[in-house]
């Protein structure tokens, strides 16, 4: 993640603040990977002003996203609320690049609170966290929208097909040639199964990214999600894998594992026979995600970490599967 932005950044987010505002903001830089965020502090209060990465994301899209935050604020999740420009507009274009404007979520982040709690309390965390993805789920169901909605779908073809969304796994320029034919062959595989499984799984929309980072818990304890980027049409069981990923490592993972589904569960139904099918997915979705990346500092690190938790997560698959006979 950038430390700092460049200085046609700074120019355009000056540019973009005045679209919402008729007097100076103070802009502070606070993240530069997907999109260029900065924190204006005004008068009104804190926002979050998003300058979108060019070519990411269609114009429908990013209204689809902002349209559907505010859907879910209005069903009562604790979400970024959408605000409108001076003329009205949720979105606007600024020297060809797409801007947005989001209420500040205060808060820590999940991981922030993790490293620096009691396991009981880590419990109730991640039982809290699978209430919030069941709200999301629901609520998402329970919004008519509009007909223009259009996101990305996390399908057959978003997760296996010949242009992932996020990138060919299998194609990864550091694999060695054994585990670019083991990614291949769970790239096989994983389509077969999830052909034979569709009509039975839960599909909707999903947040798609509801890493540690995404989740904030502010001073009085609630609960709030962010970054609805990758969201878009997707199988319900998939947040719950994308959440439980970077915690396989640690020794109470199946306690973590059990009070997140015991959270959602008990505000939604859904099946998990297809959850380490999915854990594995969303794997191997992180070494394709990071090849266009693999010059920004620390990526070789973080690719040979991808790289390996998705070998050890495919090869648990492929086994599953032909132990039981599949």
């Amino acid at each position: 993640m950038s430390s700092r932005p460049g200085v046609e950044a700074i120019e355009l987010a000056r540019a973009a603040a005045a679209l919402w505002w008729d007097e100076p903001v103070d802009l502070q830089f606070v993240a530069g990977r997907e999109n260029q965020v900065f924190r204006a502090r005004h008068a009104s209060g804190d926002f979050a002003l998003r300058i979108k990465r060019p070519g990411y994301r269609q114009r429908a899209e990013l209204l689809s996203e902002l349209n559907w935050m505010a859907a879910l604020g209005a069903a009562g999740l604790r979400v970024p609320t959408p605000q409108p420009s001076r003329q009205g507009r949720r979105l606007e274009a600024v020297n060809g690049q797409w801007v947005d404007v989001l209420s500040w979520m205060p808060g820590d982040s999940l991981g922030e609170r993790l490293s620096n709690c009691s396991e009981s309390d880590a419990l109730a965390w991640f039982a809290g966290l699978g209430e919030h993805m069941a709200q999301l789920h629901r609520a998402s169901d329970a919004w008519v929208k509009p007909p223009d909605f259009s996101r990305v779908a996390w399908d057959l073809k978003g997760l296996l097909g010949d242009t992932p969304l996020w990138g060919a796994f299998w194609a990864h320029p550091h694999l060695s040639p054994d585990d670019q034919a083991l990614f291949e062959r769970f790239r096989t595989r994983a389509a077969e199964r999830l052909l034979a499984i569709h009509p039975s799984l839960d599909c909707g929309l999903i947040h798609a990214d509801l890493v540690k980072e995404n989740v904030l818990i502010d001073q009085d304890g609630r609960m709030g999600l962010l970054d609805f980027d990758d969201g878009g049409w997707g199988y319900r069981v998939f947040d719950l894998a994308t959440a439980l990923l970077k915690f396989t490592d640690s020794p109470h993972f199946a306690a973590r594992q059990a009070a997140l589904l015991k959270g959602y569960q008990h505000l939604r139904a859904i099946d998990l026979a297809a959850l380490p099918l999915f854990m594995a997915l969303r794997a191997v979705t992180y070494v394709g995600w990071v090849v266009p990346r693999l010059d920004e500092p620390g990526a070789l690190e973080r690719s040979e970490r991808f790289i390996r938790v998705a070998r050890q997560m495919c090869v648990a698959e492929l086994e599953r599967r032909v132990g039981a006979g599949a």
